[in-house]
């Protein structure tokens, strides 16, 4: 992770501060939550088309309903500084609230100690105080491919007790479980061995049925922010958003051929300044894909989530792709497009540059 000052934090943060008021700004950092959102007055401008890709000129028939959840809280960044951390849960809820979209945020408790633990507990209490609703992510964030099913399911056990703290504050339960990576366990009898525990436990697996690799995104972002590189930052994220938009066409074109008619979706984001800045444009996209947020727990009683997922591989797919097999229905996969090459070359570096 890249390290640097409070100061140079504060000026990432708020880069139109002279440096003296960025000196007693750092002072007062742990006030960050009554200053007042960056001022988003104009959206970003989408990215020209990408002609490589296929085009998907899917319009929905109806108006549908989404799900926002939001993996590896208390936050998922490039950037070792518990202020960055902070920003991004205060906006991010900011964003939501703005939008009065429910969200439900999966955490990963090993997360609390990357940072100020009593600052990383406070972001969790923050997502649960703005009505939020928060999930088991594990501990770790390990796959069960590496750990074996009794090593994930002590891995799952371990990322509890915080978290359950909180909800009982708010008088909650804890209700979801997301896994790492989409894998859930191979072969079969791994599978099994999770999912029996997790019911025992009064755990319902959140799917993924829109999924458009954010986190692809989000760390190249966070490099240009280090580097002070604003025209790589906004080349970023407009990137990202036009790729969104077209996914979450491509997932709706999906639903319609796997099950003749719009699923009600739930989509995996993270927690990622990425996400916190683009809020808006996210919520506008939505808007736009004729796509109404809901909370998880309604999203979750359409009948399609009902469907067996019969899938015991390894790798971690959506469960559009896991139904398609189930139903024996084909898949759009002709106008499937990746991330553009540019944002894998990107977040690769910025993997190595880590190590």
């Amino acid at each position: 992770m890249v390290m640097l000052p409070i100061n140079t934090w504060v000026m990432l943060l708020f880069p139109n501060l002279r440096l003296a008021a960025a000196s007693r700004l750092a002072i007062a950092m742990a006030a960050l939550a009554l200053l007042p959102a960056p001022s988003q007055a104009a959206s970003v401008q989408p990215s020209a088309p990408d002609t490589s890709a296929p085009r998907v000129t899917f319009e929905p028939p109806a108006a549908g309903t989404v799900a926002l959840t939001f993996d590896d809280l208390p936050g998922l960044s490039l950037l070792a500084s518990q202020p960055y951390v902070d920003y991004i849960n205060l906006m991010l809820l900011r964003g939501l609230k703005k939008h009065h979209v429910p969200a439900t945020g999966f955490v990963n408790e090993s997360k609390l100690d990357n940072g100020a633990r009593d600052h990383q507990v406070a972001n969790l209490r923050r997502w649960l105080d703005a009505g939020m609703d928060l999930g088991n992510h594990t501990f770790s964030h390990e796959s069960p491919n590496d750990l074996g099913a009794q090593r994930y399911i002590a891995d799952i056990a371990k990322g509890e007790p915080v978290t359950k703290g909180l909800l009982a504050q708010h008088h909650k339960t804890m209700r979801y479980f997301r896994h790492p990576y989409l894998e859930t366990g191979s072969p079969g009898a791994v599978k099994d061995a999770i999912d029996g525990w997790l019911a025992t436990h009064g755990y319902t697996i959140a799917p993924v049925t829109i999924d458009a690799d954010d986190w692809e995104f989000a760390q190249p972002y966070d490099d240009a922010i280090a580097r002070h590189d604003e025209a790589r930052r906004l080349r970023i994220q407009r990137e990202y958003l036009a790729y969104t938009e077209r996914t979450v066409a491509w997932y709706q074109h999906a639903a319609q051929d796997v099950f003749g008619r719009q699923i009600a979706f739930v989509m995996l984001l993270h927690d990622t300044r990425l996400n916190a800045d683009s809020f808006d444009d996210l919520a506008a996209i939505l808007k736009r894909r004729r796509l109404k947020p809901v909370s998880l727990t309604q999203a979750l009683k359409d009948p399609a989530y009902r469907t067996r997922d019969p899938y015991t591989g390894k790798d971690g797919i959506d469960w559009v792709e896991r139904w398609s097999d189930e139903l024996h229905k084909n898949m759009p996969w002709s106008t499937w497009a990746d991330p553009p090459k540019q944002i894998e070359d990107e977040y690769e570096k910025t993997e190595h540059d880590r190590h």
